[in-house]
């Protein structure tokens, strides 16, 4: 494939120490060592996926009755010849419709997209690298899906969203931390979201609009979601404004930029994210926040992180960083395999 196919670096702000090794793809080692390959997974140029995507060859398609075609973990990647493979396409009639966060279809006159370039005030690279363009389409990174077309995704190649990560120590009737028993570390617990397409408890976050910075989807997308921010009078949500800019000006950390292994996958047009860590250290800012679902959520609340837990596409490893980071419980298992 073209280019080397790099993931950024899970940057951090001052409140961390960068990582010594600057990519994702370099810190196999680190995330295999605590416990987890990640879902959001990496290829190299020389060959197949270490870990292939698996939420993304999953049927049916997400809000349909379509089947993917099988497609064994061994022929996940581009590289390996498979003259057989003929997949079925599928888009959604809702991304047919043509709204604005939506491509026209390849062909269609006027549609000349600009991949692997900032085209106009849609961003169009990936935070994967440069990613292939066969016969006028997209294809996806990190293989084959068993689908082709765009499904639920309004664009060719990569969907960008946001998703902000709000965190706080669990604390008792008293004020004070609570700690896990058996791993003697505080609990973190971090506003998630029922998803009202799937049922599964979710980060809260959504798509990157046109020309829309990264920090003002994180807090727009917040505020819909947790805070029900479309449902609010001029006047509450003058208030809300005001908690949300506060919060979303504190220190933070960027946990992860990159593809994501979604069930919203096709061979043609693919999630990727910027998950970003929030945290109030004392909980004085952020327990005053008023959590209400809204927009795609079902129900709000505050949940406790640990190895239990089963969110949805790739989120769980998401929040593990986000625990690890901040010296949090995660598991019970005082003695992990390492190879685990």
């Amino acid at each position: 494939m073209a280019g080397p196919h790099l993931v950024k670096a899970l940057a951090t702000t001052s409140l961390f120490l960068a990582p010594p090794r600057s990519n994702i793809l370099a810190s196999w080692s680190h995330f295999f060592s605590h416990g987890f390959p990640l879902d959001v997974i990496m290829s190299g140029s020389k060959g197949a996926a270490e870990t292939p995507h698996k939420k993304a060859r999953t049927s049916p398609y997400p809000g349909s009755k379509v089947q993917r075609s099988q497609v064994p973990t061994e022929k996940v990647s581009w590289q390996v010849e498979w003259a057989e493979y003929n997949p079925g396409e599928y888009t959604a009639s809702s991304v047919l419709a043509g709204p604005v966060w939506a491509d026209p279809q390849v062909g269609e006159r006027n549609f000349s997209p600009k991949f692997n370039e900032k085209d106009g005030n849609v961003e169009r690279r990936s935070q994967f690298g440069l990613y292939e363009v066969e016969n006028g389409r997209t294809r996806n990174p990190m293989g084959r899906t068993g689908l082709a077309g765009r499904g639920l995704l309004g664009r060719w190649g990569p969907n960008h969203a946001a998703d902000p990560i709000l965190t706080r120590w669990k604390r008792d009737s008293q004020g004070s931390k609570v700690i896990h028993p058996v791993s003697g570390k505080g609990i973190l617990q971090f506003a998630a979201i029922k998803r009202k397409d799937c049922g599964e408890w979710a980060i809260p976050g959504g798509m990157v609009d046109p020309g829309e910075k990264i920090s003002t989807t994180l807090k727009r997308e917040f505020g819909e979601e947790a805070m029900n921010s479309l449902q609010k009078s001029r006047a509450e949500m003058q208030e809300l404004e005001k908690q949300l800019n506060k919060l979303f000006s504190q220190e933070h950390f960027v946990v992860y930029k990159g593809y994501v292994d979604d069930p919203r996958n096709t061979d043609n047009a693919w999630m990727e994210t910027e998950a970003v860590n929030y945290h109030d250290e004392t909980g004085e800012m952020i327990d005053q926040l008023p959590l209400e679902a809204g927009d795609d959520a079902k129900k709000v609340k505050w949940v406790d992180m640990n190895d239990r837990l089963k969110l949805y596409a790739s989120h769980s490893q998401f929040i593990q960083l986000v625990a690890e980071k901040r010296g949090a419980h995660w598991s019970e298992d005082l003695y992990p395999d390492s190879h685990r």
